[in-house]
């Protein structure tokens, strides 16, 4: 059977103000078109839809349109929820994901058949699919009670409930007569992060480790870090990474969704297709006169300017690039942070207090001091 692996659409990110939408639907109408090339018998997507929690109705549309357009090619579809979507408002709109011959997991469900998934090839080849949205810590302690796996005790690690529940859902795959997959929304502990993860849930107390994946599967699907990426484990285990570079961490990751081939037979064969409907994120770092010879009009910019801090300096550079999204001061033009002494506050004006501080930043702009005076003389009338 052939499986396309996305995840980590993040539909409604905006990028230091700028909204993405536009590329989102680029990439994800790219991401249909592979599809539409490859005819895979399954897609499966690895959790995060979208980028919030309170998805916009246009990102809303967009997600459920991507969707429907993924099972128009023929292929079945099974997407599930991630640490970034709002789990039981997924699972809301079952009805119309039923519907449209859709499998959705927001969150996970007090029946643990609701995680398994069967279906079939056009050509008569059976699979299993075990599907496991993004689990909590604390919603996993409640996930082993409700499976009635053993009691959670406290001292028990998040990757020993993920690992008892993935042991539960996989129970039956030592049977020979199927194709055996796992997808989650999880870190797997030793892959590497790619940059716009939310770091609160890919530390050590969040990361899994491999092993608690049957040797008996023949693919996992995996959604969560951002780098398309082979894990080594006990079986073929992978993330897809995400169809466009979310922020500037994650500027040297190449966008791309995953085509699969496997069998009852014969171990999983892996490819990456790029996705290139996005534009790229960049970052660049020179004087005034560096920045303004460089050219590429399609990437949106973080820029390091090596000049001194003045006013104004950050719109001469939007004058330059239009596409600069975020301007800072190069890092290696300031201070140490704790260099030169701390200011004394007691007896001091706030004038001298702002004084110090712009000359702890080597920002010596007379027009910021009386720009400064002026503001403080006008909110203390």
């Amino acid at each position: 059977m052939k499986i396309l692996h996305t995840s980590d659409w993040h539909v409604g990110k905006v990028l230091k103000g700028q909204s993405r939408l536009g590329e989102q639907k680029d990439a994800l109408a790219q991401l249909v078109e592979v599809a539409q090339a490859e005819s895979p018998d399954l897609v499966i997507v690895a959790g995060d839809l979208y980028d919030t929690a309170a998805p916009t109705p246009e990102a809303t549309r967009l997600v459920t349109r991507a969707l429907s357009a993924l099972r128009r090619t023929g292929a079945q579809v099974v997407a599930i929820g991630g640490n970034h979507d709002n789990g039981p408002a997924l699972d809301a709109l079952r009805p119309w994901a039923e519907a449209a011959g859709i499998a959705l997991r927001g969150g996970v469900r007090d029946t643990p058949a609701e995680h398994v998934i069967d279906g079939s090839t056009a050509d008569g080849e059976p699979w299993r699919l075990v599907a496991l949205p993004f689990l909590s810590q604390r919603y996993a302690v409640r996930a082993v009670e409700m499976y009635e796996l053993t009691a959670a005790e406290a001292v028990q690690t998040y990757a020993d409930h993920v690992g008892r529940l993935l042991g539960r859902l996989t129970e039956g795959f030592d049977s020979a007569d199927r194709v055996h997959l796992v997808t989650a929304h999880l870190t797997v502990a030793g892959a590497r992060t790619g940059g716009g993860e939310r770091e609160a849930h890919t530390v050590l107390n969040y990361a899994v480790p491999s092993t608690v994946f049957p040797g008996s599967a023949h693919y996992v699907a995996l959604g969560h870090l951002h780098r398309a990426q082979p894990v080594l484990g006990p079986c073929p285990i992978r993330y897809s990474g995400s169809p466009l570079a979310v922020d500037f961490g994650e500027e040297e990751n190449i966008p791309s969704v995953t085509i699969v081939e496997v069998s009852t037979a014969t171990s999983a064969k892996v490819r990456e297709v790029p996705i290139t409907g996005a534009a790229p994120l960049r970052t660049v770092r020179g004087t005034l006169a560096e920045l303004a010879r460089f050219a590429d009009p399609t990437a949106w910019l973080r820029v390091y300017v090596r000049e001194a801090p003045r006013a104004g300096l950050r719109e001469e550079v939007q004058e330059l690039l239009p596409r600069a999204l975020e301007v800072r001061i190069d890092p290696d033009l300031l201070p140490a942070p704790g260099a030169g002494r701390a200011a004394q506050r007691a007896g001091r004006s706030p004038r001298e207090l702002f004084g110090d501080y712009l000359d702890s930043r080597g920002h010596a702009d007379d027009g910021v001091r009386e720009l400064f005076d002026e503001l403080y003389e006008e909110a203390t009338k």
